[in-house]
């Protein structure tokens, strides 16, 4: 006999109670699984959707910007995120914010802000135009040195994207943590006055621009479409949930079967055929008499003993 089974037998068999609480702990085991399960599933949901959306619009070709915002004070639609949008205007270089904080592809820098200038259906707009990355300066607080964009007028085809979420956190003059376009208009030199009553709720990611710059920034990367482990995730908590019950319906039956005297393995069930007990009978009598008994021998006996 092993020392479970010793522990079993000391222990006795488990009370109506006893087993009452352990369902009830396997079942919440297995709720709580099932609602981590469910959570990774709408995870897995929502970047699906994300990555549709990206897969849609990304390889759309560009349209003028009037087709997607109408005007001053329009909010970008979520099913046009990342549409690519044809500008005509002109930058308004002095108003150049920066972002900082945003790694692009593992490596830091500085996102360039840059406010653009141009019309929609005869009406002034203004929208900011991430042109790009820069890399930490010497000192870390800022860049070396910021390439300017193209001066006069230039055509601009850029991805759109919502409008960030206003960010509390403190910056150096000049820079933001978000790109939302009241907080980056507020960041320039002569705040955000001179675009009041003209701007929009969102903002463009550049493609392209003509003319191309002196010094081109680095460009931004495409959008991410990795799906993630989320659905993967998903499936590992229903089968922790599983888990749970069979563990609960596996100790049941182990108790039960040992209550009925189900304790032997399968090599002792062999052990109790007739066959082998007349194969025990021949070698007893076969042992001479003056010899000591071996290991194989009382094994031998203390299972004939366990079964009869």
């Amino acid at each position: 006999m092993n020392e479970s089974s010793t522990a079993d037998e000391s222990r006795g068999p488990r009370t109506t109670r006893q087993w009452v609480i352990l369902a009830v702990a396997a079942l919440v085991l297995a709720a709580l699984c099932l609602v981590a399960g469910r959570w990774q599933w709408n995870r897995y949901e929502t970047r699906e959707a994300e990555i549709n959306l990206i897969e849609a619009n990304w390889s759309a070709p560009a349209v003028p910007l009037g087709e997607v915002l109408d005007g001053p004070g329009a909010v970008l639609p979520t099913s046009e995120v990342w549409r690519p949008v044809e500008l005509e205007g002109h930058y308004v270089t002095d108003a150049t914010v920066l972002l900082r904080n945003r790694p692009v592809a593992g490596r830091n820098g500085y996102h360039v802000l840059v406010p653009f200038e141009t019309q929609v259906d005869g009406q002034d707009v203004v929208i900011v135009i991430n042109r790009g990355t820069v890399p930490l300066g010497r000192d870390a607080q800022g860049p070396d040195a910021v390439p300017a964009p193209p001066s006069g007028t230039v055509t601009v085809v850029a991805s759109l994207r919502a409008d960030e979420p206003a960010s509390d956190r403190g910056t150096p003059p000049g820079q933001v943590q978000a790109i939302s376009t009241a907080q980056v208009l507020a960041a320039g030199p002569e705040g955000a006055a001179w675009a009041a009553g003209r701007t929009v709720g969102a903002y463009g990611a550049l493609r392209t621009e003509e003319p191309a710059p002196d010094v081109e920034l680095a460009t931004l990367p495409k959008p991410d479409t990795d799906p993630g482990s989320h659905l993967s995730y998903a499936f590992q908590w229903c089968i922790f949930a599983l888990g749970a019950i069979g563990g609960y319906i596996l100790l049941w039956r182990r108790e039960r079967g040992a209550l009925r005297g189900e304790t032997v393995s399968a090599g002792d069930l062999l052990l109790a055929s007739a066959d082998a007990d007349d194969a025990a009978g021949v070698r007893a009598r076969r042992q001479p008499r003056d010899r000591r008994p071996t290991p194989e021998d009382e094994e031998d006996a203390l299972i004939e003993a366990q079964l009869h």
